[in-house]
């Protein structure tokens, strides 16, 4: 069986993004850091409301349990701690979803993050990195691909800087629980959302206790979230208090013994290779940008 001209035409725009974003992080300066399969610990992705993981995927070797990784955050703050200015990893993903998770289109329990994370960073910084990333990729892709995007019908929109700037009270005051597909399907071009109360590492603004710097970059016409990130948190003392709340301070005492005094002040984010590629595609459901796609729920071959 071979695969028509469609699934050949998406897995080339693939490969020319994959392309370009290394490039795009190179050219800055940053370190790309090779991708962390299993850990003691990994990014527990709660008390994050939007998170709808069933369990977190372990294995055991030689009387050790190692977790498989949810994301490189962990990883990423030690490295920048540690001497090391600008990181970036094209990291494999595991987030063992509900099966209902399947129908939102944008979900697989497996796929490649590109993670990255910037020392002594602001929101504001990660604000322009990003949008300089979507303004040179896209526009550099939609030339060198033209043929492919004219196969598929579709045509990228290159939006201009800044993006849009809403904050997630003043959606769900607008919308409703459903904001953020409701706000996708309203918007022409990519746009923040700002303030969730979510994971430990997560900095609280100390000027508004229960609001948070962190982020959410959200795609237009109803494609949903495309990055997460945000400011992060130093205080030990608090990054405890966090975890006692959610229940994980004993799984996480190595790392925070391994980390305590040494954390500093940085801002970074997240974003799904599969996510960008099925928004520039126009793709429906985010399985026709995956040659071996994994769907929650959905059985798997290969």
């Amino acid at each position: 069986m071979s695969l028509d001209g469609k699934r050949k035409a998406i897995l080339r725009i693939q490969s020319a993004l994959l392309y370009k974003i290394r490039e795009f992080f190179y050219s800055r300066k940053f370190y790309e850091l090779m991708p962390v399969l299993l850990s003691k610990c990994t990014d527990p992705l709660m008390p994050d409301s939007n998170s709808s993981i069933v369990k977190v995927g372990e294995i055991e070797y030689l009387g050790e349990r190692y977790k498989l990784t949810q994301s490189m955050i962990l990883h990423k703050q030690f490295a920048v701690s540690n001497g090391l200015d600008k990181v970036v990893v094209f990291s494999p993903n595991i987030r063992l979803e509900r099966p209902e998770k399947s129908s939102t289109g944008r979900h697989l329990f497996e796929f490649t993050q590109v993670d990255f994370e910037v020392a002594h960073a602001r929101k504001e910084d990660i604000f322009r990195l990003v949008e300089d990333l979507i303004k040179e990729v896209w526009g550099w892709i939609s030339r060198v691909c033209r043929d492919e995007f004219r196969l598929l019908n579709r045509r990228i929109r290159v939006p201009t800087s800044p993006l849009k700037v809403y904050t997630s009270h003043d959606l769900m005051e607008r919308y409703g629980k459903d904001w953020e597909i409701k706000a996708s399907l309203a918007e022409k071009h990519p746009f923040w959302v700002l303030c969730f109360r979510r994971e430990f590492y997560d900095r609280e603004d100390p000027a508004r206790p229960g609001h948070f710097l962190n982020y959410d970059l959200i795609y237009p016409e109803g494609y949903g979230e495309a990055l997460s990130g945000g400011e992060r948190e130093t205080d030990i003392d608090k990054i405890r208090k966090r975890l006692k709340e959610i229940g994980k301070e004993k799984e996480y005492r190595e790392y925070l013994d391994l980390v305590e005094g040494k954390l500093i002040p940085s801002a970074g984010g997240g974003f799904g290779v599969e996510r960008m590629l099925r928004y520039l595609v126009g793709a429906k459901h985010i399985r026709e940008v995956r040659l071996f796609p994994r769907v929650p729920g959905e059985r798997i071959i290969l």
